[in-house]
Parts: structure tokens; C-alpha cells; sequence
């Protein structure tokens, strides 16, 4: 299966396959896996991912953003659970009880507006409760908490299948966010156990996350949300895990053009790079429309014949510039790697976040829709896929 090779990304199952084996080795057996899969994968494509994770990994709960990533597995012919973390205009809701897609709800007045919306038509729903990271959910102590609680489990179009909420520093070993960590868990489980006292049932009562799962397993979760480690990055770089993850995803670019440059000469937008010697300067097909960060201007690396090449100048749309001063062996058509491995060279989209000031998630997900995801199994191309 042939594609442009401008600036491509290759994805890999078998590392996602390693991940979830890395990942489940840390949980309870009794938990159950559900692979957050919003933003299509985070940039890994979604079309090849979810299906795979479905019928060759067995999971059988995904969670998403909103309900156009729910329709859009369900569509795929995924027939697993399917969660959305986000808000969905109430006027929407329809939708998603016809396709059995369970929807969150923040607090008593949206689940009301979700109920008036349904017409008899009943909604599975989990509802977000906000134990210290003050994004959404509902709020109070555990006991007013559990009120709402079973107010939401009375409308009559609403089925509470169950609750959950999310880490704000599960990823660090700081003894301060431990003890937060440690907080949050214990007042999601009083809720837990105050509801139930109201006779609020829950099928589902799940908190941890990616890091959670790996730091701070707990059986009284019924389902573990592994995000960011299923597609091999860090929740925190700063932080080691226990394995060491498969990064399932690689970004490939080309050099269009080799030149040489006279000390003095300048580079790209601006001028802000002027050759201190004569140099050899080549060309690379990708920018940030592509989602390789500009900010990555005169401090990004990228690799070229297993050798590093630091980036020159501003990063433009299209094209970036890179010293190949010390691989003479550089050639027009030469494939450059920005994520990935080549030769003992690795750069990871964490390093690249590093030198962007950001994080591995941003860098992954900002991969632009333009540049086609190549996916491999067992080292051999099985489809172009576009996000």
C-alpha cells in the first residue's frame, strides 16, 4: 500500500499490544481495561486502532471525548462499551441511546436537561464526581454528593450505570500529591458507599487512570482508563515506571534539497540563525501544519542516517531547515526521522515535548490530519489511514 512519503507517521500494534500487556501486569486482576481512544488515538488513527484493540486484544470498554467520536466507533462497527468523558448538548442525547453509548453527566440541572431530552428513550449515563481536580463532576461532601446522587438516579430516563473521577497529580511521587492522590481515592469511595446507603446501584465505580493503574491500583475500581501509556509515553517523564513503555508511534519526514551555505549567510524567517562557518544545510518536507511545533525553531533535533541534525532557523508551514554539516553522506530524498528510532538514535514525542515546552499528549495529537498514518503488524505495512 503506497502513500506520499512527504512527512508520514508510522504506528505500530505490536506496541500497543506490549502496552496493555505491561499495563494490565500492574492491576488487580479483577479490574477491568478500558482504553481511552479520543482525539482518534491521540493522533494514532483510530480507524485501525480501535478495531484491532477490539477483536485481537479483547477490550471491551473505550472511552472518548464527545459524541461524534462515540458515533464514529460505533460506525466502525465497534460493539463494546463506549464512555464519553465530555459534555454533549442535551438536544444530542437521542443519538446516543439508540446506539447504546453511555453518557456523562456533571451535575443535577445537565442530567434534567438530558432527561427532558430523551422522550422515553432511557440513557445509560456515569456521573463525574469532583474529588480535588475542579474540572467537572458533581461536588460537596460525600453524603450531599450522594444525594445528587440519587436524585440523578430518579429521573426517569436516566439509568445511573455508575460514577467516576479523574487523578490530578496521580503521575507524581511528591509526597503532597500522593497524600492528594490518596484523598481523592478514599472520598470517591465514601461517595461510593454513601450512595448506596440512599440505595443508589452502581454497576461501575472507576478512578484510576493511566498513572493511577500503575501507581496506585486499587480493587475497588471496576475499571481501569489507560490513556497515555497504551500508545507508549509517560503520564510524567519525570516520573519512572515500573516497564518500560513501546512508543507506538514514529514520524518520518524527507529532505527535498541540500545546499551550502557561506559563514555569515542566514536561515528561514527572521534571519535568526546566521552560519558561524561554511555549512551544509538540508531541507525537511514538514512544518508545523503538519504539527511539528515552530516553537521547536533553532533547538529542535531530528535524526538523519542514525546521526542527530539540530534544526536551523524557524520552523516554517511546510519546511524546516537542519545542519547536515557533519553527515556528508545527506542526499535529496533521504528519509529524516523526528519521532522514532533510526540506527542507536531515538527521539521520543517526550523529548520533543521537552524541547517545546509542553507535553507528549499535545505533541502526538497536534500530528495534523494532512499527514497519513502508516500502520504496521508484525513488521509489515497493513493499511494507510487518515484521521
Amino acid at each position: 500500500m503506497d502513500f506520499l512519503k512527504r512527512t508520514w507517521a508510522e504506528i505500530s500494534l505490536d506496541a500497543l499490544s506490549e502496552n496493555i500487556k505491561l499495563y494490565r501486569a500492574c492491576l488487580p486482576q479483577e479490574t477491568k481495561l478500558l482504553c481511552v481512544v479520543k482525539a482518534s488515538c491521540y493522533g494514532h488513527a483510530d480507524l485501525a486502532v480501535c478495531p484491532y484493540l477490539e477483536k485481537e486484544m479483547g477490550v471491551g470498554w473505550f472511552a472518548v471525548s464527545n459524541a461524534e467520536e462515540a458515533l464514529r466507533l460505533r460506525n466502525m462497527g465497534i460493539t463494546g462499551e463506549i464512555l464519553i468523558l465530555g459534555y454533549t448538548p442535551p438536544e444530542a442525547v437521542a443519538d446516543l441511546a439508540d446506539h447504546n453509548i453511555i453518557q456523562t453527566v456533571t451535575d443535577v440541572d445537565y442530567a434534567e436537561n438530558v432527561n427532558d431530552s430523551l422522550s422515553g428513550t432511557p440513557l445509560r449515563c456515569h456521573a463525574a464526581i469532583d474529588t480535588g481536580m475542579t474540572r467537572i463532576g458533581l461536588r460537596g461532601s460525600p453524603e450531599q454528593i450522594a444525594a445528587q446522587l440519587r436524585d440523578i438516579d430518579g429521573l426517569d430516563d436516566i439509568i445511573l450505570d455508575g460514577i467516576f473521577t479523574h487523578y490530578a497529580v496521580a503521575d507524581s511521587f511528591d509526597p503532597d500529591c500522593k497524600a492528594y492522590t490518596a484523598a481523592q481515592t478514599e472520598k470517591f469511595f465514601a461517595v461510593k458507599d454513601e450512595a448506596e446507603k440512599l440505595g443508589v446501584s452502581l454497576r461501575e465505580c472507576h478512578c484510576l487512570n493511566s498513572a493511577g493503574g500503575v501507581y496506585s491500583p486499587d480493587s475497588r475500581s471496576t475499571l481501569a482508563r489507560l490513556g497515555i501509556i497504551l500508545y507508549g509515553l509517560y503520564p510524567d517523564p519525570a516520573t519512572p515506571l515500573p516497564f518500560e513503555p513501546k512508543p507506538a508511534l514514529s514520524l518520518r519526514s524527507t529532505i527535498s534539497q541540500v545546499k551550502q551555505i557561506d559563514e555569515g549567510e542566514t536561515v528561514s524567517y527572521g534571519r535568526t540563525f546566521r552560519a558561524d562557518r561554511p555549512m551544509t544545510i538540508a531541507t525537511v518536507t514538514c512544518g508545523y501544519a503538519d504539527g511539528y511545533p515552530r516553537s521547536l525553531s533553532n533547538k529542535g533535533e531530528v535524526i538523519v542516517h542514525g546521526k542527530r541534525a539540530r534544526i536551523v532557523g524557524r520552523i516554517c508551514m511546510d519546511q524546516f531547515m537542519i545542519d547536515v554539516t557533519h553527515i556528508p553522506e545527506v542526499r535529496s530524498h533521504d528519509t529524516v526521522t523526528l519521532i522514532g528510532a533510526d540506527g542507536g538514535e531515538r527521539i521520543t514525542a517526550d523529548d520533543v515535548a521537552g524541547w517545546a515546552g509542553t507535553i507528549g499528549y499535545e505533541i502526538t495529537c497536534g500530528i495534523s490530519s494532512r499527514v497519513p498514518r502508516v500502520v504496521y503488524r508484525g513488521g509489515e505495512q497493513i493499511g494507510v489511514y487518515r484521521i
